[in-house]
């Protein structure tokens, strides 16, 4: 079971940066040639999110985004943290697309504006 206070979810999120950009694509094909990180099945296709280095080797384009890892094991039935991490970012203009896993939700932005996320993302949790 993980934080279920928003508080403490907050003050312990400790945002961490990933160093190399991840794509968002979609895969209509057969077998999908790389190992994704996340993957969402909708009516349109496969939505396939990856290190971006290896979806252009695999031909998949995509633009550039950041993943920031929020290392605070949140519940997934807590309240808050994710409108509180969207208003900031909103707040500074950029934004976020959210994949949530068991254990820690995983944030992607534009890769140019990655510094001032990670920077508003601190101020959050000092606050």
């Amino acid at each position: 079971m993980g934080e279920m206070d928003l508080a403490v979810m907050l003050r312990t999120m400790e945002p961490v940066l990933h160093a190399e950009p991840y794509g968002y694509a979609v895969w209509t094909g057969g077998v999908l040639p790389i190992r994704p990180f996340a993957t969402v099945l909708e009516a349109e296709g496969l939505t396939v999110v990856a290190p971006l280095a290896e979806m252009q080797a695999a031909g998949l384009a995509s633009d550039p985004w950041a993943r920031i890892s929020l290392t605070v094991q949140s519940d997934l039935a807590a309240v808050g943290l994710t409108a509180a991490f969207a208003g900031a970012l909103g707040r500074e203009g950029i934004s976020c697309n959210v994949v949530a896993g068991y254990h820690h939700d995983h944030l992607f932005v534009q890769w140019d504006r990655r510094d001032a996320a990670m920077a508003a993302l601190r101020r959050l949790s000092d606050a």
